[in-house]
């Protein structure tokens, strides 16, 4: 069986952190994977500033309960789940993407979640596994299954590289440049045009 494992954040739905800082009006909170290689130094780096900034979890929550998948991103999830099934692995957290899967017709989703105290406060975070990517592809790999695997910033690169193909996509171009052996692409069409041929539909 051949499945599609994809990020979430920039390749389907907008940066929700990046979202939240416009709306906050907190510039600082707009870094992101894309620009972060080490994920634990970025989260500690955004806890701080909410907690300085006496922001919780429902103030996010908020700004995501307007946002919309990126044009074009529903057709796409639905034209790969027509051929096989679609798992969306990413670092987000459930607390953040359950209104956002809801707009995507709820592919499946492996997240992370928040911790948070009694008055909403977000104390830290569980990850569901460490460099939970690419451990989903190799137990998807465990099980006879092959991975087309795609991304746009540093922390979905082990998940590309694991997989039995994969690209980048819409990925900055510090990333393209330093990771020249994986193809890149920058729209849905020729997203799904890798896809079917690893499917062998072309």
């Amino acid at each position: 069986m051949k499945i599609v494992c994809l990020d979430l954040e920039g390749v389907l739905t907008p940066e929700i952190w990046i979202a939240f800082a416009e709306a906050a009006g907190l510039p600082e909170l707009r870094r992101t994977t894309r620009d972060e290689p080490d994920y634990g130094a970025l989260m500690r780096f955004r806890l701080e500033i909410l907690d300085r900034n006496g922001l919780c979890l429902a103030d996010i929550q908020k700004v995501i309960g307007a946002l919309e998948p990126l044009p074009g991103a529903l057709e796409f999830t639905r034209a790969v789940r027509e051929r096989t099934a679609l798992i969306i692995l990413s670092d987000t957290f459930s607390e953040f993407a359950k209104p956002l899967m809801a707009k995507l017709a709820f592919p499946t989703l492996f997240c992370n979640s928040l911790i948070t105290d009694a008055g909403g406060k977000i104390t830290g975070y569980r990850l569901r596994q460490e460099n939970g990517k690419r451990h989903a592809v190799i137990a998807f790999k465990s099980m006879n299954m092959e991975i087309f695997a795609a991304g746009d910033s540093f922390n979905d690169l082990n998940m590309i590289r694991e997989a039995d193909a994969g690209c980048l996509f819409r990925a900055p171009g510090a990333i393209r440049q330093s990771e020249r052996a994986i193809p890149a692409v920058d729209t849905y069409d020729e997203l799904l045009a890798r896809i079917d041929a690893f499917l062998g539909r072309t």
